[in-house]
Parts: C-alpha cells; structure tokens; sequence
C-alpha cells in the first residue's frame, strides 16, 4: 500500500478523535458504564443471603422454639420473622413474595427436644432455585447444631445441653425440583421486551433531529404528549407479538406455561411495555446523537438487568441498591411475571407491581414532556 493510503487513514483517524474528544456525553457513558459495572460486580451482588424475609408458623409457642427462631435470626441473614398461624397465610406470603421461608415448628416441639428428637418444617420458595437451595442449607446448619440434649449429669453442674440435630424437613414449593431452567424462563418475555423497548425508541427523536425533521414535527397542531404516545403505539402492538412468541416458545419447547391468569399476565404487559418504551423516548430526547443514545441504551439495559431480580435475587441486595433497582420497570415486570408464571397468581397478585409501572410511565412521560417543550424561533 501506498504511504499515501496510510496518511488519508491518520488524517480520518485524527478527525474522528478530535469529534470523540468533544463529546462529553459519550466519554461519560464510556467512564460511568465500567464503574458501575465494577460498583455492582464487585460491592453489590453476593450470592450469600442477605435481608431473607421469612415467616414463622410457632405452635409450640416454648421457650425451645422461640430459641430456635432467635439463633435462625442470629445469623444475620435475615430479616427479623413474622409470625402467622396457617399455612394459609404462608402459601400466600410465598405466592406474593413476601416471604421466601416459612418455618412451621410442631405442637409438640417442647416435648420432642426434651427426648432428644425435634422435627421442624421449612416452607421455601422455589421459584428462585439458588436462593432456596442457600437459604435451606443455612436454616439446616442452624437445625443441626441446635442443643437439645442434656449433657452427662457428672460433667454438666448447671445442665448445659448438648447439640442433638432437629430434622428439618424442607418442602419447595412453586418449582419442587429446583429447575433453573423454570427460574430463567419465567421472566424470558421481561428480558426480551425490555431488549426491544429500549433499541426501537432511543433512536426516534435523535434520528428526527440528525435529519433536520424535529422542528418541522414540533409546528404540527399536535402536543408533544400526542407525538410521544402516537411513536409508542405501534411498538405496543410488536411487543404482544413478541410476548406471545415468549410464552409458545418457552412452553412448546420446554413444557414452561404460565400457571396464572393469562389476562393478568397480557394487562400488566401493557403498563411495563409503556413504561420502557418511555425510557427509550427519554433517552431519545437527551441524547444529541445517534451513537450517543445507542451509549445511554446500553447504560440502562445493564443495571436493569442485574439489579431488578431477573438473574440475581433482589431481595439480597444491599438496602439503598434494592430500592434503586425498583426505579427500573423490569423490576416490578419479572415480579408479576414470576408471581402468575411459577405460583399461579392472577390480578391480586399483579396489582402492586401494576401500579408501581404505572407511576413510573406517568413520571417517565412528565419528564419527556419537560424535556421537548419547542424552542423554535
């Protein structure tokens, strides 16, 4: 090759770094992504349990089982319990995620320690394979060094007790084999549609400005809450098409159908999708370019993903990082579909999460409507 060839290269070369330099906007998702991403890798996700919250069935109501429930609790990896009284209350607490361990301790818990042969129950949630696993071998490791047993009289002046296993019998319920296969699938459509939400709309309102058609679009009769609403509906529409794909994919070929109300499961679709498809817009109407709302996507697509529960429990993040994760609709998205997937809820069990995407759409739209007021001279 020519040296010619070469210097044409350098002089493009010099030309493109000197348009990177100036981009603030572009360094700094370039900056923030790897600190974020060494934040959350590094300081936020554990997989050791952390703030389990969890439910106690006492009806021995003794000073034995009491202790039990206090050295549980002296672990430090859960939340201080509470108490109900029928498996109920724990069926429900499990099915809208309240609680991902019941204990339920015997009537006659007092009377089987004094002989040396306690017996216990753990409920556990097995929508969450790993999470279930780790939380029943911490209560197990609780059970088996528990003192039950009068240690020999010569060698015990103020009757110590020596450790004399509880068994723990655990139960999972929702998904008693433990498949991952059922935990991932579950929220396979949150994945996806979050994916689609966020790449179809973050380009719209820049491409229009990169071509000189933003201003000719804002001197239309129409409001900028009409254009906004008027780009997302069509996207609505290929988003139910992808949700169907989801659900037919995942139960044709690996026999995972939705256990819920399918009603439920297509009308919390609705507020999530507009809900993500605002994010797209808003990212839109930040960025100055093309490549730079492809960078703030991108940005967005990854924390939603760690920090609202999809692959990693958000119940044992950190307090402060938990309650950032819920400003993400995916959070409140892989929630309900968890909850009408796996446990076989319907429109009780959505609504919290409903409303939750529904005040997220509607701050999501005051934004954009604050951020695309015309300044045309």
């Amino acid at each position: 090759m020519s040296p010619r060839f070469w210097s044409n290269v350098l002089a493009v070369a010099y030309r493109e770094a000197r348009i990177v330099r100036h981009d603030r906007a572009f360094l700094g998702v370039v900056l923030m992504q790897p600190v974020m991403m060494l934040i959350i890798f590094g300081l936020v996700l554990s997989n050791k349990p952390a703030n389990v919250p969890w439910a106690v069935i006492d009806r021995s109501a003794a000073a034995s089982s009491r202790r039990l429930v206090a050295e549980v609790q002296a672990t430090g990896y859960f939340r201080p319990p509470r108490a109900i009284a029928s498996y109920d209350e724990a069926r429900d607490l499990l099915q809208r995620g309240e609680a991902l361990a019941v204990l339920v301790i015997p009537e006659d818990f007092a009377r089987d320690v004094e002989r040396g042969r306690p017996r216990a129950q753990l409920l556990l949630d097995g929508s969450d394979p790993l999470s279930a696993a780790r939380i029943g071998a911490y209560v197990g490791q609780v059970a088996a060094v528990f003192a039950t047993r009068p240690a020999p009289a010569p060698t015990r002046p103020s009757a110590p007790r020596l450790p004399g296993p509880i068994d723990v019998r655990q139960r999972f319920w929702f998904n008693p084999t433990l498949s991952d296969r059922v935990f991932f699938l579950s929220a396979f459509a949150g994945m996806l549609l979050t994916n689609l939400c966020l790449s179809v709309t973050s380009g719209g309102l820049v491409g229009e400005r990169e071509m000189g058609t933003y201003e000719q679009m804002l001197a239309l009769p129409t409001t900028s809450l009409e254009i906004v609403l008027g780009k997302l509906v069509p996207y609505v529409v290929v988003c139910y098409a992808l949700l169907l794909f989801a659900i037919f994919s995942s139960g044709i070929i690996f026999g995972i159908w939705p256990h819920g109300s399918w009603l439920a499961l297509f009308a919390i679709t609705l507020p999530f999708v507009l809900a993500s498809l605002a994010i797209g817009v808003l990212v839109s109407v930040l960025a100055q370019t093309t490549a730079q709302s492809v960078f703030i996507t991108v940005f967005f697509i990854l924390p939603s993903f760690v920090l609202s529960g999809v692959m990693y429990p958000y119940q044992f993040m950190p307090r402060g990082v938990r309650e950032v994760g819920g400003l993400f609709p995916l959070r409140w998205y892989q929630i309900a579909l968890r909850r009408i997937v796996e446990r076989g809820g319907g429109f009780v069990e959505v609504l919290g999460p409903a409303l939750a995407l529904g005040g997220l759409f509607a701050g999501l739209l005051l934004l954009i409507r604050w951020r695309m007021k015309p300044r045309l001279a």
